[in-house]
């Protein structure tokens, strides 16, 4: 587990540095899944299990290759990381991987935003948008890191009691839902050079992060043992 998590923090500093992640190191990562079964005991149905996996994350993201939304390197890296989690914690990092990744291609489109002359409500409501989806994903992952919910029973309460008509609150949320559906589309048009987001680092640090879940997880589970 320390060895990948290793090998994914080189992919996150090759990805920054190069925007490309080495076939080499891609190839490690898969080929030491093999040796991770054996030291964990998988039987054969559950290798079999994990290169179904591994297939399946392969096929989807190579059509996500071909319509220019994720980079080769990164469909090489999450297929390999694919042979080593098993479908659950799998589906963990592709969830921490879309909202690390999300996150951070929104903050990268509000930077590379094209600011024109007259456009200004525009562009302030597509800096609002970004700052929204941003201040979100920072929110559940945050949700994610705690073990607590978004929002508390005592927080629910109490906009409940700050807004007693219900029609107030839909009408709020839809003002906001408008304003950012605005927002975004302004963001997407209005970008001064196509910028290729570093998902790589989105993959890797949703590894370690759950490298790290697992490993809390193994030593409560042996303290409790001892």
């Amino acid at each position: 587990m320390a060895a990948l998590a290793t090998a994914l923090l080189v992919a996150a500093i090759t990805d920054i540095k190069r925007r490309e992640i080495d076939n080499t190191l891609n190839l490690a990562i898969a080929l030491a899944a093999p040796v991770w079964w054996l030291a964990t005991g998988l039987g054969w149905w559950d290798m079999g299990l994990q290169l179904v996996l591994a297939l399946v994350t392969f096929v989807v993201t190579c059509a996500l290759f071909v319509v220019r939304q994720m980079g080769g390197g990164d469909v090489k890296l999450l297929t390999a990381l694919a042979l080593w989690f098993a479908p659950a914690p799998f589906l963990q990092l592709v969830v921490l991987m879309a909202l690390l990744g999300g996150a951070g291609s929104v903050a990268m489109a509000a930077w590379n935003l094209d600011r024109r002359p007259g456009e200004g409500l525009r562009s302030a409501l597509a800096l609002g948008a970004s700052a929204l989806w941003v201040g979100g994903a920072l929110a559940v992952l945050t949700a994610l890191a705690t073990g607590r919910p978004l929002l508390s029973a005592a927080a629910l309460q109490s906009i409940r009691a700050f807004f007693p008509a219900g029609w107030i609150v839909a009408l709020i949320a839809l003002l906001i839902l408008a304003g950012f559906a605005l927002g975004f589309v302004h963001l997407v048009r209005r970008q001064k050079s196509r910028m290729r987001v570093p998902y790589g680092v989105a993959i890797a640090l949703a590894g370690v992060w759950v490298l790290a879940q697992q490993a809390l997880t193994s030593a409560a589970v042996s303290s409790t043992v001892n």
